[in-house]
């Protein structure tokens, strides 16, 4: 578990949005970058900003 969006997309297969307190599961993106290989690699590809930016975005709609 983090707290930190790029380490979650660069390391994780799955991530998990959830709603304000009381917690529930808002939505739930499979991360699939094409050849993963370190945290360093993977956020220099474009998969992993698209998916940063989409995750931001719903984060954003959730946080007020």
């Amino acid at each position: 578990m983090t707290h930190d969006l790029a380490e979650a997309v660069s390391l994780s297969d799955r991530v998990a949005v959830l709603s304000k307190r009381p917690a529930i599961v808002k939505k739930v993106y499979n991360i699939d970058i094409p050849n993963k290989s370190t945290p360093i690699e993977n956020r220099k590809k474009k998969e992993f900003h698209e998916y940063y930016d989409q995750i931001w975005r719903d984060l954003d709609a959730h946080i007020s």
